[in-house]
């Protein structure tokens, strides 16, 4: 049995009982009813909100798993042959000196002599003969 429906019998129960709302007990029993009546509306009332969001939560969910649909595909035969060739891309990685965020970049950056950090700016030169010799004089020994 609903809440709204409870408040009802005991507003039948009242009336049945012929309670008299003149006297003190019978407007302190007439006042809870109301009351109760009210409190269950309004429950029904936040009842069928909840129902209304969880419907669009639902909706949002679903629209979500298109959106990872699109963005990580269904078919992972045709993201196997995209994922090889990004695979073979060299990535590297130095800590900024001003905010020490780690910095990650490929090989177009490294080619360019400068890195210029995305947090706050600052332009990291290095030159890449230097590496290169360094390389060299390790693999000699």
């Amino acid at each position: 049995m609903e809440i709204t429906e409870k408040v009802a019998y005991l507003k039948g129960l009242a009336e049945g009982m012929e309670l008299d709302t003149e006297k003190k007990e019978g407007k302190l029993l007439a006042a809870i009813i109301d009351v109760l009546d009210d409190i269950a509306l309004e429950m029904e009332d936040m009842k069928d909100y909840a129902d209304e969001l969880g419907d669009g939560l639902d909706a949002v969910s679903d629209d979500l798993e298109d959106v990872e649909d699109v963005i990580f595909g269904e078919d992972e035969d045709d993201e196997d042959d995209t994922d090889d060739e990004d695979e073979d891309e060299d990535c590297y990685a130095t800590t900024c000196p001003t905010c020490e965020e780690t910095i990650y970049f490929d090989d177009s950056i490294l080619a360019d002599g400068e890195v210029i950090c995305p947090n706050c700016g600052e332009k990291l030169e290095f030159d890449l003969n230097s590496l290169e010799e360094e390389t060299d004089e390790g693999g000699e020994e």
